[in-house]
């Protein structure tokens, strides 16, 4: 599976993007998708996943309300809305697959993914 993330560009703080994750691959749709983010000077962190029906969604707090992540199987997309956006979103957000069948404690963890995006810069100006 190959993993192209798209949609990352300057906006102000309170604004919305939505960011796009398109993958290669009739496999897609069988993934969990997450996506993570990396700003500078920071570890990586998780954001938000997907499970490959796109029934359930799973958020970090410090995302949850702000927010949606959805996914379009037949486009092979997902997709991550993000609204009143902060300058603490400023980072390099990344996609990436895992499978199905993990706990939200393992969701969070980089390790479980398999394939990664090559991420599509967010900065947020105050």
């Amino acid at each position: 599976v190959q993993l192209q993330a798209s949609g990352g560009g300057l906006m102000q703080a309170g604004g919305s993007l939505r960011l796009s994750c398109a993958a290669s691959g009739r496999t897609f749709r069988s993934y969990v998708i997450g996506w993570f983010r990396q700003a500078p000077g920071k570890e990586r962190e998780f954001v938000a996943a997907i499970s490959s029906s796109g029934g359930i969604t799973y958020y970090a707090d410090s995302v949850k309300g702000r927010v949606t992540i959805s996914r379009d199987n037949a486009k092979n997309t997902v997709y991550l809305q993000m609204n009143s956006l902060k300058p603490e979103d400023t980072a390099v957000y990344y996609c990436a697959t895992t499978v199905e069948g993990r706990y939200y404690r393992d969701l969070v963890r980089l390790a479980v993914y398999d394939y990664w995006g090559q991420g599509t810069l967010v900065t947020v100006s105050s």
